[in-house]
């Protein structure tokens, strides 16, 4: 069996390491750039990374690290984006994948031939078939603009783009977005810019760090055996000790649960807030050249819109009339892995957890890798329950383009881990 994965960021790396552990040894894995990591390859030129220079992670060292290759004892609870590439670096070098790996190698085209085979077109000019197909280019590649982009006459530039806030010094910078990038940059650029305002269209949970001393995501693990609604209730009570109401912070209130949106993971927007450092303001109405109306009925002059508006679920090597779900709300596939379509092509890491999404590309490989040495089988009516899963999943989330492959982390964990122990379900 002849195996591709496109990508070498953390999805990519766990997908080999676990395939060739389960003895698939005739796997090559295209990397585009010069070097393994994916986003956690910062650097200064556009169109790469999505980590800006100061980025850390939002999932805490302990619940992010891989089963079997723990990180440093020395990283700190939330590792830096050189930190975490060292540790990929170290994974790869540890599991000997970089035998697997053709770095600078892009796939320009990959398309289903006989026999659910797959046929890539290289940009080195060759082409290569495959048995199987494993999709770990991740999705956050390729921004989503807003519609007023191009009625802003002064600097637009989206979050993708801010790699440093140097450019910003005594400049009036609005930030459209309080989502994890949001805030960061929000953060990022008040500390020199003259004036900072960040957009929210509509509440967002907005949770710090720590709680009780301890990193959010492993404060959080303690509350896993209760049902959802006292979890939720905990997690309410537990902010408003931690921080308060939102509304001191002229920030919207959220009117629903904490686990129907992806929260925004930030300890140090809630200090600018009250030092006056960021002025939060409501949804961006519409923009007269430099001047922004709010659709609160107030208005402001910007020399600098960063939009913080997410991205698009991009695969540039498929045709569109292929597989394109960027306007279709939810993603059908089962487990979001399986393709009803497809059942040589597998995807990687492609879903937004509520904790960090490397540990649920490990198991995700693992089962893959169980699957394709048939140790293990789908349930025999997994093709329609991708397209009912994706509408249960749709249904768990506040309708918005950033929760369209959203899963809670341990129920879709549980999930995986049944059909690795032989324990379909229908």
């Amino acid at each position: 069996m002849r195996i591709a994965i496109i990508g070498a960021g953390c999805s990519g790396l766990t997908a080999i390491k676990n395939l060739a552990e389960s003895g698939l040894e005739d796997i090559v894995c295209y990397e585009k750039n010069d070097q393994i990591g994916g986003n956690w390859v910062y650097t200064a030129a556009l169109g790469h990374s999505s980590v800006t220079k100061t980025t850390h992670m939002i999932s805490s060292k302990s619940m992010s690290q891989f089963s079997d290759f723990p990180m440093p004892d020395d990283y700190p609870d939330y590792p830096s984006h050189q930190q975490i590439l060292v540790y990929f670096q170290a994974y790869s070098r540890h599991f000997q994948l970089g035998k697997y790996i053709r770095l600078n190698i892009a796939v320009l085209r990959a398309e289903k031939i006989e026999k659910e085979r797959w046929r890539l077109t290289l940009s080195d000019g060759t082409q290569s078939e495959f048995d199987c197909l494993l999709i770990a280019n991740g999705h956050h590649a390729v921004p989503r603009h807003p519609e007023w982009k191009n009625s802003f006459t002064g600097k637009y530039l989206h979050a993708h783009a801010f790699k440093t806030n140097h450019e910003l010094e005594n400049k009036r910078v609005l930030v459209a977005g309080a989502g994890n990038s949001g805030c960061d940059c929000a953060v990022e650029a008040s500390r020199e810019a003259a004036q900072v305002d960040i957009s929210l269209r509509t509440p967002q949970y907005i949770i710090p760090k720590f709680v009780m001393g301890k990193p959010t995501d492993t404060f959080a693990t303690s509350f896993q055996w209760l049902p959802q609604k006292i979890q939720d209730w905990l997690q309410k009570i537990s902010l408003r000790m931690q921080i308060g109401r939102y509304r001191d912070y002229q920030l919207p209130e959220p009117d629903f649960s904490p686990t129907q949106a992806h929260p925004t993971i930030n300890s140090e927007i809630f200090d600018k807030i009250r030092h006056g450092r960021i002025h939060p303001r409501s949804g961006i109405q519409c923009i007269s050249d430099q001047t922004v109306h709010f659709t609160d009925g107030s208005s402001s002059q910007y020399d600098v819109i960063i939009a913080a508006t997410g991205y698009k679920i991009s695969f540039p090597f498929f045709d569109l009339d292929f597989i394109n779900w960027e306007d279709t709300g939810h993603v059908p596939l089962y487990l979001r892995i399986f393709h009803p379509d497809h059942p040589s092509l597998f995807f990687i890491g492609l879903l937004q957890p509520q904790g960090c999404i490397w540990t649920l590309a490990e198991v995700q490989s693992k089962l893959i890798g169980q699957l394709l040495i048939r140790k293990i089988q789908l349930p025999f009516n997994w093709r329609e329950l991708a397209i009912a899963e994706g509408k249960y999943w749709a249904s768990q989330f506040i309708a918005r383009p950033r929760h369209s492959i959203e899963v809670h982390y341990y129920p879709y964990l549980k999930q995986l881990h049944l059909i690795i122990e032989g324990k379909t379900t229908q």
